[in-house]
């Protein structure tokens, strides 16, 4: 199989993974469960915003992209985040007032925080393709992001199945959820390596747009109430993975 072609569609098949628990858990996601969780979902992404795109980010030249690309990834999350009607599993409404069922909120707040991996997969193929890099760090960079893509495809199709959806159509919107995993990586990884001179830019944009949805979403989701701490040793975990994936398969 096309090793591109495999990399980009690895996180996918772990929301879809994830989102069938749905056929097998007859109740919601324990809270305790669910913190742990979480913690692991922001290790695993902000070990993979630092490894394997900040670094060699800035290990290909000059410092400035690298700011800027950064700074450019927390302030395009933050506007989408902001134009966008969407509800996390644990918290309120944010974005626009809107008409949209709750549903359909639920599945749009997976769908942004999916995107920026889907392109820091793209970026990372990009790099392996045209700059200093390997298809196998590329591929550990997927493999990592399917790993936490696993417990959250569970923690949006869970909640669905308990706001009385099917099974089926439970597991359906969970899955779709990531399918602009592959989709934004196809476009990052077009646009990457038609204009070379942007890597450095890409990758810390990358980078910038993973830790944002760290930081706005996750942290606040697993650190509020009892059992924070579980969060916080999930993230350890999670960030202990995603290094040694990057230094064995990188």
């Amino acid at each position: 199989m096309n090793p591109v072609f495999t990399a980009l569609m690895i996180p996918f098949l772990g929301t879809a993974l994830g989102s069938a628990f749905v056929f097998f858990m007859k109740r919601d996601m324990p809270p305790v469960v669910q913190k742990i969780l979480l913690g692991f979902a922001s290790g695993v992404m902000v070990a993979a915003s630092v490894w394997s795109l900040l670094i060699p980010s800035m290990e290909m030249g000059s410092v400035v992209a690298p700011t800027i690309g950064l700074l450019a990834g927390f302030a395009f999350l933050l506007l989408i985040d902001y134009i966008t009607p969407h509800i996390h599993p644990a918290g309120g409404p944010e974005g626009p007032k809107s008409r949209l069922s709750r549903t359909a909120k639920l599945a749009l707040a997976v769908t942004i925080h999916n995107f920026p991996e889907g392109m820091a997969v793209g970026v990372a193929i990009a790099g392996a393709l045209t700059a200093d890099f390997n298809m196998a760090g590329a591929l550990a960079l997927s493999l990592g992001i399917a790993i936490q893509n696993v417990p959250e495809g569970a923690i949006i199709s869970m909640p669905l199945r308990a706001e009385g959806n099917s099974r089926w159509r439970a597991f359906g919107i969970g899955a779709l959820s990531g399918i602009v995993e592959p989709l934004g990586g196809a476009l990052v990884l077009l646009l990457a390596t038609a204009v070379l001179g942007i890597m450095p830019f890409m990758l810390a944009f990358a980078s910038g747009a993973m830790l944002y949805v760290v930081v706005e979403e996750l942290v606040p989701e697993y650190s509020q109430g009892k059992h924070s701490n579980i969060g916080t040793v999930g993230f350890a975990l999670g960030f202990a993975l995603m290094m040694v994936l990057d230094v064995v398969l990188g």
